[in-house]
């Protein structure tokens, strides 16, 4: 595989990574913290969406379906996805340092399995060539 590629893969899927991890985080915190609290009116949601914090994570989640979809264009979706995981690992990282979730030894164990499992896959070939 061209090196120039092999970099560019693993710097969008660091993109995908963190933009969709503090992008979360991001919206969650506004929703929790700063919002005010949602109801069924569509005015909460409104008024949610342009606080700093929610607006930051809408933003964040953007440039991350953007990168995703670049990163896709170019790199197989079985490689993408499970590498892209590592988010998720990162999400309950985030969760428990800065909302002060408990993640109980279960979820920690989930995810161990998803580290191994991004790791597995992150070892091999982002693009397998075509496949006709």
């Amino acid at each position: 595989m061209n090196p120039r590629l092999r970099w560019k893969t693993r710097a969008f899927a660091a993109i995908v990574i963190f933009s969709n991890a503090f992008g979360n985080l991001s919206l969650t915190w506004g929703l929790r913290y700063g919002a005010g609290e949602l109801t069924a009116s569509p005015l909460s949601f409104v008024r949610a969406i342009f606080s700093p914090w929610v607006s930051l994570g809408i933003c964040l989640l953007i440039a991350w379906m953007m990168s995703r979809m670049f990163l896709l264009s170019w790199a197989d979706l079985s490689y993408v996805l499970p590498v892209t995981a590592f988010g998720y690992v990162l999400n309950a990282l985030l969760g428990r340092l800065f909302l002060g979730e408990n993640v109980t030894p279960a979820r920690w164990a989930g995810t161990l399995l998803i580290m191994a499992g991004v790791v597995l896959v992150g070892l091999g070939n982002p693009h397998t060539g075509d496949s006709t």
